[in-house]
């Protein structure tokens, strides 16, 4: 039996020539292609409505997602009609924890807006004086393969790591090269946060007026997960009174996002959704989900399944 399988989103060359290799790629668009297709692959933009899934069956049979995050994806729905939803999870998190330390280091040493300065033909070396990593307490939200990556690297910047995960055992982050701690403890003792968590109904608004009020005063807030972790509008009213002292953000509620008085802060710095994009992750996150997804469909053992 040959494969239909449709790829919504952009996919590196090196997952299409394994799909290539083993099915017949669709070439029309979602709309068209539904019901004539037994696997589609999205990446972040395209969603995966109930509508869409109901429309889909009875032959559209596995979703893949060329990342990490499912939540562009009706889960509910998919499960209901019995359609299998893969991710690849591990693909992009070295780029990740690679990104939240670089967005860390910006907001240490003040770059973006040295850079700026420089410039407009400005040298004002006085004005940027940075701040030193080391000796600073990193407080990790999540300390899943992501986050253990992020320890490992802010551990080697002489960093003390303190972890909340309410999936693991105690025993486990320690493994990780982290302090367990509970999250109140962690909001209080930390110089940084970084959040490593899904977007779920226990996560939305995580980071909100609460939490911010409880952090150590001129703490950062450095995220790279999911928008939507972290309320923007109490961050903005947390940096506007000095209670939070920078923040770095990669991913937003509304992408891209509205302009806002939270885009105008000097002392955020802002990135758009670019924490796995590298070259080497996407190769890796397309031949993944590419191979997932075959062995879906013809029956084999799954590694990565969400439903």
């Amino acid at each position: 039996m040959t494969w239909r399988i449709l790829i919504a989103d952009k996919l590196d060359p090196a997952g299409v020539a394994i799909l290539q290799d083993e099915a017949e790629l669709a070439p029309s668009g979602l709309e068209d292609a539904l019901g004539k297709i037994d696997a589609v692959i999205v990446r972040s933009r395209t969603r995966i409505s109930r509508e869409i899934i109901e429309r889909g069956l009875p032959r559209l049979t596995v979703i893949g997602r060329a990342g990490v995050g499912v939540d562009n994806i009706d889960l509910g729905a998919a499960e209901e009609h019995g359609v299998i939803v893969l991710n690849a999870p591990l693909a992009t998190s070295i780029s990740v924890a690679e990104h939240t330390m670089a967005l860390m280091l910006a907001l240490a040493r003040r770059l973006p807006q040295a850079d700026a300065s420089m410039r407009r033909g400005e040298w004002e070396k006085s004005r940027f004086i940075g701040t030193e990593l080391s000796g600073k307490t990193l407080g990790l939200v999540g300390i899943g393969h992501i986050g253990a990556l992020v320890a490992e690297r802010a551990a080697a910047f002489g960093m003390k790591i303190l972890a909340f995960d309410p999936i693991l055992t105690p025993e486990a982050i320690t493994s990780r090269g982290a302090e367990s701690v509970e999250f109140e403890s962690l909001l209080g003792q930390s110089d940084v946060i970084s959040l490593h968590v899904p977007l779920t109904n226990e996560t939305a608004n995580l980071i909100g007026k609460h939490a911010l009020e409880q952090l150590r005063p001129g703490a950062w807030v450095i995220c790279t997960s999911r928008g939507g972790i972290i309320d923007e509008n109490a961050l903005l009213d947390a940096l506007e009174s000095g209670q939070v002292a920078g923040a770095a953000l990669d991913v937003f509620e509304h992408e891209p996002p509205r302009a806002s008085r939270l885009i105008e802060r000097t002392n955020v710095v802002f990135t758009p959704h670019i924490a796995g994009q590298t070259h080497e992750a996407q190769a890796r996150v397309a031949e993944d989900i590419a191979t997932e997804v075959l062995a879906a469909l013809q029956g084999e053992k799954l590694r990565w399944r969400v439903i």
